[in-house]
């Protein structure tokens, strides 16, 4: 078995093994959703004619799959550090690349499956949402979301060496990014100047190529540029995370 498979099935086993998370990994979002879908309730957006659950679904969606990215990586490198568990796995074969590989995977399973739930209770009758024939393509942007933000996640694991600092840290990153992008109300509704702010979120731009996606609220060029968008964020990242990973609390 290769150092990337077997660290997969680690991954998958210590996940499921941990119920709890499991459980508030995927009830987490549908909560958000469920509370201001019911809110919301078959309003409609003012100068829109669109429904508020059309905003609402596709933004906590990919607040959700990001805060799971995120705080994932985060968590696990901190703590397999911590425990040495790194620099034992330094002393072997195996590379960054099959360790963060590895971790990728995980969060690309739960991430499909969190959209795959989240869709269907949003789809229920007392929601109301309707996918447009482009939902296919919220595939591809879902997947380069979670790149980004397990790029990020990565950043926030390799310098914080506890639990707490990781909550902090984390939480200080994705709550205020999710009222700045748009996940929980329409960007229109805030202040120019705040939207301008939004531009340099990548949450923003998972929010908006999602949404484009399942209810048809743009296009292919829409769709398209904010995937790079989402690209674009993944390399400024990633190169930061190659610069920040530590295999010990001492290297």
């Amino acid at each position: 078995m290769s150092a990337f498979a077997a660290l997969s099935t680690a991954n998958y086993k210590a996940a499921v093994r941990d119920k709890t998370t499991v459980f508030f990994t995927f009830a987490f979002p549908l909560i958000f959703l469920v509370v201001f879908g019911l809110i919301f309730r078959g309003q409609q957006v003012e100068g829109s004619g669109r429904n508020y659950i059309d905003y609402i679904a596709p933004g906590v969606l990919s607040w959700g799959v990001a805060n799971a990215a995120l705080f994932g990586i985060a968590f696990t490198l901190m703590q397999w550090r911590n425990d040495d568990i790194l620099r034992l796995i330094r002393m072997t074969p195996t590379s960054v690349t099959s360790v963060l590989g590895a971790r990728y995977t995980g969060a690309l399973g739960v991430g499909l499956v969190q959209a795959v739930l989240f869709v269907g209770v949003a789809l229920l009758p007392v929601f109301g949402l309707a996918l447009a024939g482009s939902w296919p393509l919220a595939l591809p942007v879902l997947l380069l979301g979670v790149t980004a933000f397990l790029s990020i996640g990565v950043v926030v694991g390799s310098r914080t060496n506890t639990p707490e600092a990781v909550a902090a840290v984390a939480n200080s990153i994705m709550v205020p990014m999710a009222f700045l992008s748009g996940s929980f109300l329409p960007l229109t509704l805030m202040p120019e100047w705040l939207q301008n702010i939004s531009r340099v979120l990548p949450l923003r731009y998972m929010n908006d190529g999602i949404s484009a996606a399942l209810t048809g609220d743009g296009d292919l060029v829409t769709i398209g540029v904010n995937s790079a968008a989402l690209a674009g964020f993944t390399v400024v990242f990633g190169l930061l995370a190659v610069k920040t990973f530590r295999w010990s609390n001492n290297s």
